[in-house]
């Protein structure tokens, strides 16, 4: 199944590119996301290629019930993003990989982050979603690719508020990141 998520953020491509490999950014995405264990590994340099490694783990919830037996009471999510070198204007590509750890499912895909002519961000994932079971494929890949598109959402909300004029840090620990503009609850 195909997935492609789109977002536009605030900040040119060199900026959000700082905030994606800035490990305390990455941790509070990862938090957002609903992760109830987590552990993040940012290696490289921001001037450079460099690549983020997530593990979380997640409740099952947003798995349909009729597939919860699939995977069980909880998920472990592993991610991948090796984003390349900057262009001269900052934009870069990469790869991205999603992980279902015991679940037969895994998402592979190209990452974009450009500079758009207002000074705003587009950051893109473009991928695959492919499930390795026989019969129940499809619902599966439905499934798993709602859950990357939440998260993602849910990623993108973080990235808001984190380029927000004079915010550039995370929310406290007890309260998700509102999306850009609205209070957070």
């Amino acid at each position: 199944m195909r997935l492609r998520v789109t977002h536009e953020l605030p900040g040119d491509a060199v900026a959000v590119a700082r905030m994606l490999a800035d490990p305390a950014y990455v941790d509070a995405k990862v938090r957002a996301s609903g992760a109830e264990e987590r552990q993040v590994d940012v290696t490289g340099t921001v001037d450079d290629a460099f690549t983020v490694t997530t593990r979380r783990s997640l409740p099952t919830a947003q798995i349909p019930a009729h597939l919860a037996g699939v995977v069980g009471t909880g998920i472990e999510v592993r991610q991948v993003e090796a984003w390349e070198a900057p262009g001269r204007d900052g934009a870069r590509t990469g790869t991205v990989v999603v992980e279902i750890v015991g679940a037969p499912v895994r998402v592979t895909g190209r990452t974009a982050l450009t500079t758009s002519a207002d000074g705003t961000s587009t950051l893109t994932y473009d991928g695959d979603v492919r499930a390795a079971l026989p019969l129940f494929a499809a619902p599966v890949e439905e499934a798993a690719a709602q859950a990357v598109r939440t998260a993602l959402d849910a990623e993108a909300a973080v990235a808001r508020a984190w380029l927000a004029p004079g915010v550039g840090t995370p929310p406290p620990a007890d309260r998700p990141a509102a999306p850009h503009g609205e209070p957070a609850a």
